[in-house]
């Protein structure tokens, strides 16, 4: 078996990322009064850990916390000046007293506040975080010109849009959509590097006949995958609130749309992998994070937490063998049923924050 190579990764306008990075959506927020369960300290004492273990991809968002992850991040920044580490953080949730989050100079404002908040002179990546961009896209000109125009003059390495994503259970009609829409947006935009919620439960979603690994490397754009182990539902230990929904401070996705029935299944589909693959602590956080790390070279993934002990445990996975073709058939068979599972069951509906 060969190690799996660790070796950083060329995401694009030469930006090198290791492959596992942090997310820290889970900073500043919870489901009732958008307080994160994990105490500043311990957030920090996680981010130092990251970085000790190779991490070198930070990312964020103006939501986040309503700002305050982005501003504990700017603390470790502060904390190593000398050290390279890639800023990566969004916008488009946030409006404000503007009449929309895209609105005039409002990405601008956003993105001062941001250095403000890390700390920092420039971005590595300024991800568009959402595709509402006003009533018939009033506001996407606009929107893009400001994203060019912050790269031409350096103050942003590369520019980044929210990838193609739909619920579980998603009609075929509702795929077809979501992928026109993003077509639509990645030609108009012409991103750097595509930031999306990725994992084994994911539903497929085909870009011109391709999935997103392949669309993406035709087009020499970079990915970013979020939630690569499902908020814990992959590793076996149920979902955790690590990474909230955009702009509001409730569950995670895979929380609030899989019904109690849907997790059933997807425990119920995971033991043929134990049995496969042993029950080892560690071996499906494993399987879930290498299964989406070996998709493509030009991918990375960025994990939530709660303790450095999760931290530890995702590094620590990628310090063994990369897993094999047969291995990699046996996983995507077990998920592939696991996914059939969960979207014949009905789909819950999800009641939508209001706007601010």
């Amino acid at each position: 078996m060969s190690a799996f190579d660790s070796t950083k990764r060329h995401l694009g306008q030469g930006l090198y990322a290791h492959p596992l990075g942090v997310n820290c959506g889970g900073i500043g927020v919870s489901e009732d009064l958008g307080q994160s369960e994990v105490s500043d300290g311990r957030a920090l004492d996680g981010l130092r850990r990251a970085v000790e273990l190779g991490a070198n991809l930070l990312d964020t968002a103006d939501c986040y916390g309503a700002g305050h992850a982005e501003r504990l991040l700017g603390r470790l920044l502060r904390e190593r000046p000398d050290q390279r580490l890639l800023t990566s953080s969004k916008v488009g949730h946030v409006r404000g007293s503007a009449p929309h989050a895209y609105a005039g100079r409002h990405i601008h404002h956003q993105f001062q506040q941001t250095l403000e908040n890390l700390y920092v002179e420039e971005l590595d990546l300024y991800t568009l975080d959402s595709w509402d961009f006003g009533p018939q896209d009033r506001y996407l000109g606009s929107a893009i010109e400001q994203m060019r125009t912050l790269r031409e003059v350096g103050a942003v390495r590369a520019i980044g849009m929210r990838g193609p994503y739909v619920p579980y259970g998603a009609t075929s009609a509702e795929r077809d959509a979501c992928a026109a829409r993003f077509l639509y947006l990645f030609q108009m935009i012409k991103p750097n590097i595509i930031w999306t919620r990725f994992n084994a439960l994911t539903p497929v979603i085909t870009l011109e006949g391709e999935d997103l690994f392949a669309f993406t490397a035709r087009h020499g754009v970079g990915v970013i995958l979020a939630a690569p182990l499902a908020h814990g539902l992959l590793t076996g230990r149920g979902p955790r609130n690590t990474m909230p929904s955009p702009g509001s401070a409730v569950r995670p996705a895979e929380a609030r749309i899989l019904t109690p029935e849907k997790v059933a299944s997807v425990t119920a589909g995971m033991q043929p992998l134990q049995v496969h693959f042993g029950n080892e602590p560690g071996a499906l956080t494993r399987l879930a994070l290498l299964f989406c790390l070996q998709k493509a070279e030009h991918c990375a993934a960025v994990v939530g937490f709660t303790s450095t002990s999760q931290l530890e445990e995702s590094f620590g996975c990628l310090s063994g063998p990369a897993l094999t073709a047969t291995e990699l058939q046996v996983i995507d068979t077990a998920y592939a049923q696991i996914r059939a599972d969960i979207e014949q069951q009905p789909r819950r509906r999800v009641p939508q924050p209001a706007r601010t």
